[in-house]
This record gives structure tokens, C-alpha cells and sequence, in this order.
């Protein structure tokens, strides 16, 4: 076995390697660039060696600073993790030659089903059914106009060595796929030094469903049941599960055996996915093969007690596969959410800087993890299981030039609704301050109806949030649980403050037991009763609930029942009351006297400021290009400028006629969130 190894990448999947490593008794090297020189992955490796400035393109995906990390270093071997380097052919020749381990497929196969422009004419070739589309390389954006319409709109236009959504686009007319065309190019360059794109139909309505495989050098290959990975935005995973809702036994079994046959046919070695889209009468069609490790990797190890890395280090050590396709049961259900470093209320966009509050919840090990793989030796068993992926700390920083994603947040149950329940719970436990994130916006798909009953489609974002993630709106019982609770978290601050003006003691008591609650637009009259062991809270229409908890004055997380039903609240405080956000509600939560209620509905609303005539920066971001000069008429959806933050560019559109009357930024300028772009008249 290898006694060093370095990981090729950065951030959680990095330091996800290097708990596998760790547990094999292996060394671990972690590479950095200026901006990761405090990371959690070089924290955690043995020895770390400095590759360059933090563009990606002049450190983690330069070949020969890599290789000289490796050189300098003395490892045997490199995993890539995925993104940067992963699928590089050229990278994997220049390891084989310095007589360096590859931690993944032959340089033949990554060259075959790595670029996904060749995987496609081979899947052909072997007569695997595939989605209509150009495959040549095209030269300019009027070239990639002509294809589209001769492919017939809508269309995806994607990098050739893309992955994770970037250097993708949809395009529904020519102006889009124009746009489309350059952006995606630009994109490619910037994440994966290759810039090649090309134009398949988009199909609508449409399941994403992938087949994890696993293959040695020995002639074994097995597949590791699917992952359902349809609830997308910006063509990037956002909530993956294993297995899938939709899927019956036998198709599984034909989606397998295909897999695992196409893998084979190119001499392929190591773990890698055959991704297919599948249609509402379970017909599939290949689409690429990922010839890596992939990001949703968790669920499939949680349902099967497999740790692919571990395969994935034996293989290249040139282990024969140690188990077979009868040893793989799946077993109960795991759901995976990535936890996006993105403001949901301002369209997802990226958001960065300093995580001043981190605190995952507590991860706890089941299932057949449980017997093959504890990911923390404390943690307590159950019959349901956390994990959380992460490349983060308190304190650190979030960067604007790598992909958003700071977190995987897994739960793992032996039914899917039991599964779904435990990651509403974790995500409500979930504490991220400091930037925007995410974590509103997946409660409220765990919530939805069409995730639970498993009727989703890549257009489920599209479809259910058309105009944006605006918040939940809960129903009233939901809002009577909040109520009650945050009735009696007032009460115990209440005695609290009494006690420490001395306005309080053992024979006295000052604080009254009836309240209102206002939230959300609702009013509610409650009498509170407490005890030792909690406090009864009833409403004025007779109904009482039992809250109980060990909440104090000052936690940020609540953690309550209310009618012996969990509830987690994230709790913070503002002029009488609380903010509390949970199951993807972001409320303001006032509990007053009677008559301080009365005043209050006397008040007059604050009215927000008027930016109807600005364009503000939604991210901090480089300015990469300006399309209007001052003096300009724009119409209604007119590009304005493009911003680029984390490798994806976004195009900032008029939301109405005007007129520019001034510009306040340049390209190549760097904005923070909010700062005046231009304004109009």
C-alpha cells in the first residue's frame, strides 16, 4: 500500500480524502494557493505545499506546479478529488511518467469517456441510445447559432471538459445560445483550461439518474445502484438521494449492466458514473460519463456501507475489487444537500466573506456505515445517521474565486420519509452567519410536496420557484408552534431580566402570563402556564400546547418540542421580540404585553429605500464586461454588464426602459454586494 499520497484539490472533498487516507494509515499532502494558505484541508493533511496565487487557473490546475508538489513532496500517488485536474488526461501522463500513482482511470479511458464530446461518439458507436446533438467542435457563437436551430431549441450548449454545471447554459433562441455560447466558453476556460463547447437538445421533463460503477484492472466491474440527482438549478446538482424514487428493479438492473458494460469497453479502472437522463416512461438515454469521483458520492457509501475512496486508493495500488455485484445491497435511503455559499434571496448569486458562526449539527453514524465505516469514532449509533462533508471552519474565509459549495449535509433512514424528517431537523440545526447562504431554500424543498412524493424533474427549480426563492410562508399551525415556544423563550428572559434588576425574588413574582404573539401577519392571544418541566401555552380559542426545551436567554439554537414534536428554531434577538428562522422561514417574531399589542398596530410601517433607478452589484464580484455606454435607452431585459464570482459569470438585466445616466464601474473593476454599478434616469 501507498504510504503517501497527495490530494490534488482543495476544500471538503480534499479533506473528505484525507479521513479515508488517515483511517488506511497513509500520509496525506495538501496543495494551496495564497487564498487557501488557512484552510481546513491543509490543516488537516500532514504536510501542505504552496502552488501559486488563488485564480485556479494559475495554481490547482497548473500541471507542473502540481507535479512539482508531488516531486517535492515524495508521494506515490495523487488523488484528484474532482473539478481542477480530475479529468485531465494530460495530467494523469505526466504522473504515469514520473512513475506516480493516478487515484483514478487509465489515461486511455479518461481520454475516451472523460471528454464528453468522445464519449458521446463512442456510446454511439456501441449503439448505446443517446440524446440528439452536435458533437464537432464549433468555432464561433454564429456557428453555435446555426447548430442550435439545426438541433432545434431549446438546446444545451456545455464545456467539453466541464462539470459541476460550469460552462453550461440552456438556450431557447438564437440571441440566448449567442450569449450562451461565449459565456460558456469563458467558463470552461477559467475552471478547466479548456474551452471546447458543444450543443446537445435539452430534453424536457426530463430525471437526471446516474450509475455509480466500480471497476479494477483485474476484469471486475460491478455498479453500486443509482443516484437520483433531478433537483438542479443553473444545470447544478443542488439535492441528490440514492436510491431513486422512480426507479424499479429492473431498470436499475438494465441501467447497471449498461454502465458497467460501457465502462469495461474503454478499460476503465477506478470508480466513475454513467449519468443518463431517463423519461417518464423509464427509457434512458446516456449522456456522459464522469470519469472521477463524484460530489454526491455520500449517498450511494451511506445505502451501501462502501467507502469509495478506500476502492478507489486499492484499485490504483492494483487490488483486485474485493467485493462482487451479489455482495451490493442497498440498504434504507440517504439525501444529500449542498449547503451553497449564494444568497437565495437575491437569485442564488454567490455571496463571500467571513463565516463568523459554523456550527454543522452533530454528525452521528448509522446504517451500514455503522459496520463498515464509523466516520466518528464517538459518535452515538441510532437508527437514523448525519453526515456533513466540509471544507470550512468558524472563522475562515469564503472565497470569491472557488466553486460555493462549502458543505454537504447527508442524513441516512431506513425509509425515505424517515430520512427526508431527519434533514428537516438537521437543517434547521444548520448555524451559518456571516454570508448568504442556502440553507432557507433547501428546507423549503425538503417541504414541498413534489420532493416528498418524488415527482420531480431537472425542472423542478424552474417550475416551483419561477420568479425566485422568496422565503416560506408557514401554515398557521406551523406558526402556532413558533408561537408557543417563543411565548414561553420571552417568558424565561422576562424572569431573567427581573431577577437581575432585583425587581424579582423567591416570594415575588413579576412577569405576567398573558402575551401576544404577532408573526408572519398573525396575531395570537396566549396565557402562559409553566412548570419545572416546561410550560403550557394556551390560545385564546381554547388550544393548548406543551413546550418543553433547554433554551436560555442568549442560545442561538433552540432546540425544542412543542406537543412532543420536535421543533428547531435559529433564534436571534431584535427590540421586542425574536428572529427566528427554521424550516426556511425568515420571521420577526414580537411577543408583547396586551396593551404594548394594541400600540404597536398603531405604528406606521417603515417603507424600504428606492433602488427602482440603481443597478447594484447582488455579489461581490470583477466586472468582466459593461454593454451600455451613459446616454444609452435600454429596453427591458437588456444586458446591462457581466459580473464573474466563484467561475460563473452572471449577466445583470434591465428590469425595465430607462435611460443610463451614469456608470460608476469599470471592466475589471471588483464590486461588493450592494455598490451602485450605474444608475438611470
Amino acid at each position: 500500500m501507498f504510504n503517501k499520497i497527495l490530494i490534488a484539490n482543495r476544500g471538503e472533498i480534499a479533506c473528505r480524502v484525507i479521513k479515508t487516507a488517515r483511517k488506511m494509515g497513509i500520509q496525506t499532502v495538501a496543495i494551496y494557493s495564497d487564498a487557501d494558505k488557512q484552510a481546513l484541508h491543509v490543516q488537516m493533511a500532514d504536510e501542505a505545499v504552496h502552488i501559486g496565487p488563488p485564480p485556479a487557473n494559475q495554481s490547482y490546475i497548473v500541471i507542473d506546479k502540481v507535479m512539482e508538489a508531488v516531486k517535492s513532496s515524495g508521494a506515490e500517488a495523487v488523488h484528484p478529488g474532482y473539478g481542477f485536474l480530475s479529468e485531465n488526461s494530460k495530467f494523469a501522463e505526466a504522473l504515469s511518467a514520473a512513475c506516480v500513482a493516478f487515484v483514478g482511470p487509465p489515461v486511455g479511458a479518461i481520454e475516451k469517456m472523460g471528454d464528453k464530446i468522445t464519449s458521446k461518439k463512442i456510446a454511439q458507436e456501441a449503439g448505446v441510445s443517446t440524446v440528439p446533438g452536435y458533437m464537432g467542435l464549433i468555432a464561433d457563437a454564429d456557428e453555435a447559432v446555426k447548430i442550435s436551430n439545426d438541433v432545434g431549441y431549446p438546446v444545451m450548449l456545455k464545456a467539453s471538459a466541464g462539470g459541476g454545471g460550469k460552462g453550461m447554459r440552456i438556450a431557447w433562441n438564437d440571441e440566448e445560445a449567442r450569449e450562451g455560447f461565449q459565456s460558456s466558453k469563458n467558463e470552461a476556460a477559467n475552471s478547466f483550461g479548456d474551452d471546447r463547447i458543444f450543443i446537445e437538445k435539452f430534453v424536457t421533463q426530463p430525471r437526471h439518474i446516474e450509475i455509480q460503477v466500480l471497476c479494477d484492472a483485474h476484469g471486475n466491474g460491478i455498479y453500486l445502484g443509482e443516484r437520483e440527482c433531478s433537483i438542479q438549478r443553473r444545470n447544478q446538482k443542488v439535492v441528490e438521494e440514492a436510491p431513486s424514487p422512480f426507479l424499479d428493479e429492473a431498470t436499475r438492473k438494465a441501467m447497471g449492466e449498461q454502465a458497467v458494460a460501457l465502462a469495461q469497453a474503454v478499460g476503465y479502472t477506478s470508480a466513475g458514473t454513467v449519468e443518463f437522463i431517463v423519461d417518464g416512461e423509464k427509457n434512458f438515454y446516456f449522456l456522459e460519463m464522469n470519469t472521477r469521483l463524484q460530489v454526491e458520492h455520500p449517498v450511494t457509501e451511506l445505502i451501501t456501507g462502501v467507502d469509495l475512496v478506500e476502492q478507489m486508493i486499492r484499485v490504483a495500488n492494483g487490488e483486485p475489487l474485493s467485493i462482487g455485484q451479489n455482495d451490493i445491497t442497498l440498504t434504507g435511503w440517504a439525501i444529500e444537500n449542498r449547503l451553497y455559499a449564494e444568497d437565495p434571496y437575491r437569485g442564488f448569486l454567490p455571496s463571500i466573506g467571513r463565516l463568523t458562526r459554523y456550527r454543522p449539527p452533530a454528525e452521528i453514524a448509522a446504517g451500514p456505515l455503522l459496520e463498515n465505516d464509523k466516520w466518528q469514532d464517538d459518535a452515538p449509533s441510532g437508527t437514523t445517521a448525519v453526515r456533513n462533508d466540509t471544507g470550512v471552519y468558524e472563522g475562515g474565509e469564503i472565497s470569491m474565486y472557488y466553486d460555493p459549495m462549502i458543505a454537504k449535509l447527508c442524513t441516512w433512514a431506513p425509509t425515505r420519509d424517515e430520512a427526508i424528517e431527519r434533514m428537516r431537523v438537521a437543517l434547521d440545526s444548520f448555524e451559518v452567519e456571516g454570508i448568504g447562504h442556502n440553507l432557507p431554500f433547501l428546507s423549503a424543498v425538503m417541504d414541498h410536496p413534489k420532493f416528498i412524493s418524488g415527482e420531480m424533474t431537472t425542472a423542478f427549480i424552474a417550475e416551483e420557484y419561477p420568479d425566485g426563492f422568496e422565503g416560506v410562508t408557514l401554515g398557521e399551525g406551523e406558526l402556532r408552534r413558533i408561537a408557543a415556544a417563543t411565548a414561553a423563550m420571552n417568558r424565561m428572559g422576562e424572569i431573567r431580566r427581573a431577577r437581575i434588576s432585583g425587581r424579582m425574588d423567591n416570594h415575588e413574582r413579576k412577569v405576567g402570563s398573558d402575551w401576544n404573539v404577532a408573526l408572519q401577519g398573525k396575531s395570537f392571544d396566549v396565557k402562559i402556564d409553566a412548570d419545572v418541566a416546561g410550560a403550557s401555552v394556551t390560545f385564546d380559542d381554547g388550544e393548548t400546547l406543551r413546550v418543553a426545551g433547554d433554551w436560555a436567554p442568549g442560545d442561538q439554537l433552540a432546540t425544542m418540542t412543542v406537543s412532543d414534536a420536535p421543533l428547531v428554531l435559529k433564534v436571534g434577538k431584535i427590540s421586542g421580540g425574536f428572529r427566528i428562522r427554521t424550516r426556511g422561514a425568515d420571521l420577526k417574531v414580537h411577543v408583547r404585553t396586551p396593551i404594548q399589542a394594541e400600540l404597536a398596530r398603531k405604528m406606521p410601517e417603515k417603507l424600504p429605500p428606492d433602488t427602482s433607478k440603481l443597478l447594484l452589484c447582488p455579489m461581490p464580484g470583477l466586472v468582466v464586461k459593461l454593454n451600455v455606454e451613459v446616454g444609452d435607452e435600454i429596453q427591458d431585459g437588456q444586458p446591462l454588464c457581466t459580473i464573474e464570482a466563484m467561475k460563473m459569470e452572471n449577466i445583470l438585466r434591465a428590469e425595465k426602459k430607462g435611460i443610463v445616466s451614469k456608470i460608476n464601474a469599470s471592466a475589471g473593476d471588483s464590486l461588493a454586494v450592494d455598490e451602485v454599478i450605474m444608475e438611470f434616469e
